[in-house]
């Protein structure tokens, strides 16, 4: 899979309004279609801004569950 293919994924649904703001894991997977399983259970909180794992900082974490995309979008 190519680099940023699934962050992307997510910035197009958003950008198309596929995918409403603040949106949980389950709005990501049927917004964003055939990705491993694995992929919508661990993305958005492995990216999530202040994650543990020092891993990019993708999404802000709103409240428990929910997330949205950090502005400016990043690889542009």
């Amino acid at each position: 899979m190519p680099k940023h293919t699934v962050y992307f994924s997510i910035v197009n649904a958003v950008k198309s309004g596929k995918l409403k703001e603040p949106f949980t894991r389950e709005d990501f997977q049927k917004a964003c279609p055939g990705l491993g399983q694995g992929t919508y259970q661990a993305f958005l909180n492995k990216h999530r801004k202040g994650n543990p794992g020092t891993y990019s900082e993708l999404f802000d974490r709103v409240e428990t569950g929910k997330f949205k995309v950090i502005r400016p979008f990043k690889y542009q």
